[in-house]
């Protein structure tokens, strides 16, 4: 379960936040979190960007969970191991030298998404 993320301000953030100015967002004013219309466009245009970032990320995240549960049931039916500790640690070791601590928490969950939990 995800938990409320909070704004600077304290308050909770997503579509019950409102604005600045308390307005409701509608589909036609999202919420952004300014009333100044440059920066709120500003915002609307990067928002859809990591919109489409997430939308690959996810499509990735898939494929990647598939071809690891191919390479997994490959091994299997040719008398291999469930795991191979190396190949998850270079993995592992991969993502934290390129994205640090956080990295490492996000190899993590892509291996168990394409092998399941231990």
């Amino acid at each position: 379960m995800m938990t409320d993320v909070m704004e600077q301000n304290g308050g909770a953030a997503g579509p019950e936040a409102g604005d600045a100015a308390g307005a409701e967002p509608t589909p036609d004013r999202p919420t952004t979190g300014t009333d100044e219309p440059e920066a709120a466009a500003r915002i609307t245009a990067i928002r859809e960007r990591i919109d489409e970032i997430d939308k690959a990320l996810i499509e990735l995240w898939q494929e990647r969970a598939g071809l690891s549960q191919q390479v997994g049931a490959t091994r299997m039916a040719s008398g291999g191991t469930r795991l191979v500790l190396s190949r998850e640690r270079e993995i592992l070791e991969r993502f934290r030298r390129e994205l640090g601590a956080d990295g490492a928490q996000v190899a993590l969950l892509l291996l168990r998404a394409g092998r399941g939990p231990l």
